[in-house]
């Protein structure tokens, strides 16, 4: 490694130097024929032009071997005697080495010039990677986004390989990690330094294929930016100490810019959020489980006692079953709900598409929601041209039916409830109007978060405020979208499902139907 790095910068000096003995060669030309011509005298001044060009492109040598060259030029061909490299005028010899002096302090100011240009340079650089990184730190919204950014940016300043593992159970993951291999051995020495068994300022792990992976803590002082492994290729054992100088010299500025923007805090707060929502995810998912089997048997009960013949004329008995049904219903749907969020969160909604009738899952939808809707006086604006929808007509349904509940809830007994269906723009709008209770501008804006309700109806009407929320999910998992609007409190609201239509599928449909 270092004979070819000896070589290349070898090669790299000769390039420069040959570069310059032309341009000299090419100036005396020049300076030769104007002379001839024009009877000027000697041009050695010309000279100082190849050595600040030396200086600039190849750096100090050449531009010494251009002052050089640039006063041998000048004393062959312009001082007497000519084309002898003796002078006879001792002020012309003070002459020469005065342009030496000057070339050299000239080549001096230029490569100095260059040097911190390219400093200025590499400043900028280190400031735009610096800058990427904090944003990208400023959008990441869990510990695998920030533990990624820290990888990315520390592979973006150091240029080489980079791995970093948040802890020792993440370490002890076999595969690939960011598009690398990475050899078992390192995963082994990078879970014992995540864990504490190994010194967290670095050890050197070989893999099968002689490479040699450095492996250490970010930072040794905080365990929350994890472990770091470092691909240094197949540098000898004798090189090894310069290069972890220099990725102490990173680390050490990279762990100073992720304490400074407070990266371990966000890591901290991150962790607890994501372990604080599996635990609330699980805690439902167990409590609704063990709560729907009571339900089923409470809801079968209270069905057979309304279908009782000994209840028939005892209609204090049948208000109150009629109660217990009603509550257990609820209490189902509320159950259900938190189902749906648990599935929404954790596992994602994968919808399974097919070809459905716009019709037939409104009607479907209003048929789960009778004894909801029975005292609602419920209208339909349904032509009978609408297009097939390309959708997965289960989860539209159980939308429907979120906002159903939604508008019996919120409007009174005897009110109207619109249901209405076009197709517009290739797109299929069902929306459902109430007469109920409104919506302020507030309420608009938050109508679809999760455990949401309004302070108007917290403590009149009941709800987990998840309703709404699982509707949009729903229909956002079918390709579209859900709008509200209201004129204001007491005006009544007007939820809209927006569905796309793919139009040149249906002909086709009908076309097979046919056939």
């Amino acid at each position: 490694m270092p004979r070819a790095l000896t070589f290349e910068r070898l090669r790299k000096e000769m390039i420069g130097i040959g570069l310059t003995l032309a341009m000299i060669a090419g100036l005396t030309v020049v300076v030769y024929v104007l002379i001839i011509k024009t009877g000027l005298g000697h041009g050695s001044v010309v000279y100082l032009l190849p050595v600040l060009i030396a200086a600039i492109r190849w750096g100090l040598v050449s531009a010494i071997v251009a002052a050089i060259g640039g006063v041998l030029a000048s004393a062959f061909f312009f001082y007497p005697p000519l084309y002898t490299f003796w002078i006879a005028d001792p002020l012309e010899v003070l002459n020469l080495l005065l342009f030496i002096i000057a070339a050299v302090i000239v080549s001096q100011l230029a490569t100095r010039l260059k040097r911190q240009l390219e400093m200025a340079r590499q400043r900028e650089i280190d400031l735009r990677d610096l800058y990427a990184f904090s944003r990208r730190l400023a959008v990441a919204f869990d510990v695998s986004d920030i533990h990624s950014a820290i990888e990315e940016h520390l592979a973006t300043v150091m240029q080489r390989k980079v791995v970093l593992f948040a802890g020792a159970r993440d370490a002890s993951l076999n595969g690939r990690r960011a598009g690398i291999a990475v050899p078992q051995q390192v995963l082994t020495e990078a879970a014992e330094v995540a864990a504490g068994r190994r010194d967290s300022t670095g050890a050197i792990a070989a893999a099968p294929s002689g490479e040699a992976w450095l492996v250490r803590a970010v930072s040794p002082k905080n365990p929350e930016f994890g472990v770091i492994a470092i691909d240094l290729g197949g540098e000898t054992q004798d090189e090894f100490d310069d290069v972890r100088i220099r990725v102490d010299a990173v680390l050490a500025d990279a762990t100073a810019t992720l304490e400074r923007l407070g990266v371990a805090h966000a890591i901290s707060e991150a962790r607890m959020r994501s372990q604080t929502d599996q635990l609330r995810e699980a805690l439902i998912g167990s409590v609704s489980h063990e709560l729907r089997t009571p339900l089923a048997s409470i809801l079968g009960a209270a069905s057979v006692l309304m279908a009782a013949p000994a209840l028939a004329k005892e209609k204090k008995l049948q208000a109150l079953v009629l109660d217990v049904r009603n509550e257990a219903e609820r209490l189902n749907n509320d159950i259900q709900n938190l189902l749906d969020a648990t599935r929404i969160s954790s596992d994602g909604i994968k919808p399974r598409i097919e070809w459905a009738d716009p019709e037939d899952i409104i009607n479907s939808a209003i048929e789960r929601c009778h004894h909801r809707l029975a005292d609602r006086k419920v209208t339909l604006n349904i032509p009978p041209d609408l297009p097939l929808v390309h959708v997965d007509p289960v989860l539209v349904q159980q939308a429907l039916v979120q906002i159903f509940d939604n508008a019996a809830k919120y409007s009174s007994s005897g009110s109207q409830i619109s249901v209405a269906a076009r197709a517009r723009d290739g797109r299929m709008i069902l929306s459902v109007s109430d007469q109920g209770s409104g919506l302020t501008a507030d309420e608009t804006v938050k109508i679809w978060d999760r455990f949401v309700r309004g302070p108007r109806h917290a403590t009149t009407t009941s709800g987990s405020g998840l309703g709404l929320w699982i509707a949009n999910a729903f229909i956002a998992a079918n390709g579209g979208k859900m709008n509200a609007v209201s004129d204001g409190p007491g005006l009544g609201t007007t939820l809209a499902i927006e569905l796309p239509v793919t139009q040149a599928a249906v002909p086709q449909m009908e076309s097979d139907a046919d056939e």
